[in-house]
C-alpha cells in the first residue's frame, strides 16, 4: 500500500469527489499508473480555482483508489485523461500552515510549497496519518 498527494485546485478536485475519480498532471497516465487499488490519495490545493483563484494552501479531499488500473475519459474530442476511480471519504480542510513542521517530505520548512509542484508524489504513511487526522479522517 502507498500513499500519495495529488496537487489540484479546489474546484478541479470537487468536480473529482462528484464523478469519483482523480486525474494528475494535465491528464497524463504516469503517476496514475504508479497508483494501486487500495492506496491512499490526499489532495491539496494551492488554489481555490484552477486559474485567477484565490489562495487556499490546504488539504481538500481524501480517498482511496479503488480500480486497478487508469483509464481515459472524454473530456472533448481532443482531450482524453487519464483516471482513476476514488471512493472519497469524509473530511474537512486542513491547512498547510499547521503541518509544515511535522512533515517530513518537506524537507526545507522555508520553501514548503516545493514539493507541491510535483503535481502528484508519493508519501510516508506516517506522513499520510498526520494530514489526515487533522482533516478529522479515521482509518
Amino acid at each position: 500500500m502507498k500513499y500519495w498527494i495529488n496537487t489540484i485546485s479546489k474546484d478541479h478536485v470537487m468536480r473529482g469527489v462528484e464523478g469519483g475519480f482523480t486525474q494528475a498532471n494535465y491528464g497524463a497516465p504516469y503517476n496514475l499508473k504508479r497508483m494501486g487499488k487500495g492506496d491512499y490519495i490526499v489532495f491539496y490545493s494551492p488554489k481555490t480555482k484552477y486559474e485567477n483563484g484565490e489562495p487556499l494552501q490546504c488539504f481538500t479531499a481524501v480517498g482511496e483508489c479503488i480500480d486497478e488500473k487508469p483509464h481515459q475519459a472524454e473530456m472533448s474530442p481532443d482531450f482524453n485523461p487519464w483516471r482513476r476511480k476514488i471512493r472519497f471519504l469524509e473530511c474537512k480542510e486542513a491547512s498547510i500552515k499547521n503541518l509544515i513542521n511535522d512533515l517530513r517530505f518537506i524537507k526545507d520548512k522555508q520553501k514548503w510549497g516545493f514539493p507541491f509542484r510535483r503535481g502528484m508524489f508519493d508519501i510516508t504513511e506516517s506522513d499520510f496519518k498526520k494530514i489526515v487526522v487533522a482533516m478529522g479522517v479515521k482509518i
